[in-house]
């Protein structure tokens, strides 16, 4: 067996393979720096200044081979550790987490703190055992990164983890190398050809990976772009209708009833000529604000266009009408409170019905349940009487198309924003209201 190992050896010249990673890196360094100023991406950027540093210390382990460098000796390796340390910071920042940079800068202190004990600065093979476990630690805390992303992407968790590994792994062999007397020369030697063409794999493999999560990243944002309302943050009515078709098909497997909840601004029109519409949409983020901290974070919130803003949560009735109100009442709270926005007060109307049921007809009722408080006095919350059932091609033979609620919820006054108008005629019956 050394003897094939021994044949691999003068098959591939070493220094030729290592000059080949280096400008192999090189230019994947370049690359990726290239796509990250084309997105912005910073996990592009870290990733590709890691290469290019990794790149600078094999360039030195090969130049220190052949001229004494003005440099310390320990350099090259504490540039490898620091690029290292960099790729792992770039698969934090890839999936939103902050850069530790003590944990990034350890290997590099470990190694420099090593040299303060004669036995290891003498010894090569203490040498290889510490660079090795310190570069397979950073690449399984990279491939741990990956895998504790747990979005949905257009690559799955396990391939974009598999390949710093792998590289983990073999990483590790090296330390191997270390016990083989001068005897198993050729073994040692055939290994190092070997990892040479391994790094060449794992630098493209892992470049390969980082720009598809980088790509899969770009698209997240896009599509939450897309479904997104530029002012309040809350979703567009795009967004809403699909955040609505998920919560409602969840729900149907439990068979529990969801509730749509339809939010209107009072005298909004008011506010606007009064105080500006400056002031209006410095009203309208305070509501989206107010909303989204009141109403639980699995609950589809949106807004329609000008004041109307709807919810749709899992709940009953009654439990939905009690959120309503604690809706109104916050902002109410928070609309009186000195700020660039204007003192208002909200509106709603709240209807149930089962999970099966047509969401525009859970909104038509929750709009007309809207109108009512308007036409009672606004900042309340009102209640649709009858729950929606299950629609007709859903639904069993016998199933009535309205289920008649035993015991009404009372009129709560809450303050709800922005009804989904169903009907052209009750707009404009409420902007006369």
């Amino acid at each position: 067996m050394f003897e094939s190992f021994a044949e691999v050896s003068m098959s591939l010249d070493i220094g030729t393979l290592s000059v080949i990673a280096i400008c192999v890196t090189s230019l994947l360094g370049l690359f990726l720096l290239f796509a990250w100023s084309q997105d912005r991406t910073t996990a592009l950027a870290w990733w590709g200044m890691a290469y290019l540093i990794g790149s600078l210390s094999g360039t030195m382990w090969r130049l220190a081979d052949v001229m004494t460098l003005p440099v310390p000796e320990s350099l090259p390796d504490v540039l490898l550790f620091i690029a290292v340390g960099m790729i792992w910071s770039a698969a934090r920042l890839l999936h939103g987490r902050p850069v530790l940079w003590g944990a990034m800068c350890f290997g590099a202190v470990v190694w420099l703190a090593s040299f303060s004990f004669p036995l290891f600065a003498t010894s090569a093979a203490s040498r290889l055992i510490v660079s090795s476990l310190i570069v397979a630690t950073y690449t399984f805390l990279t491939a741990a990164e990956l895998w504790r992303e747990r979005r949905k992407s257009l690559i799955r968790r396990w391939p974009a983890s598999l390949v710093p590994m792998l590289h983990g792994a073999i990483f590790l062999f090296p330390i191997a190398l270390a016990s083989l007397d001068s005897s198993n020369h050729a073994f040692a030697t055939g290994w190092v050809a070997l990892y040479a063409i391994e790094i060449v794999l794992y630098v493209v493999g892992a470049a390969f990976v980082v720009l598809m999560l980088a790509k899969d990243r770009a698209v997240r944002q896009y599509k939450l772009a897309a479904s997104t309302d530029p002012l309040t943050d809350l979703l567009n009515r795009r967004g809403f209708f699909e955040a609505a078709a998920a919560i409602m098909a969840e729900r149907q497997l439990s068979k529990e009833p969801v509730c749509v909840l339809a939010f209107d601004l009072d005298h909004f029109k008011t506010i606007n000529d009064v105080f500006g519409h400056s002031a209006g949409d410095a009203t309208l983020h305070l509501f989206a604000a107010v909303v989204k901290k009141t109403l639980r974070a699995g609950d589809a919130i949106g807004r329609l266009g000008g004041e109307e803003f709807i919810a749709l949560m899992p709940a009953t009735l009654t439990d939905a009408a009690s959120a309503a109100d604690r809706v109104r009442k916050a902002f109410a709270t928070a609309s009186a409170a000195a700020g660039s926005h204007a003192a208002a007060t909200v509106s709603a109307g709240v209807s149930c019905g089962s999970a099966l049921a047509e969401i525009d007809t859970l909104i038509s009722r929750a709009d007309a349940a809207l109108y009512r408080a308007k036409s009672n006095g606004r900042n309340r919350v009102e209640a649709a009487d009858e729950a929606v059932a299950a629609a007709p091609e859903r639904r069993g033979p016998g199933a009535s198309r309205q289920t008649p609620i035993l015991q009404p919820v009372p009129t709560l006054a809450v303050p709800l924003v922005g009804p989904y108008r169903a009907r052209g005629q009750q707009r404009a019956l409420r902007s006369v209201a």
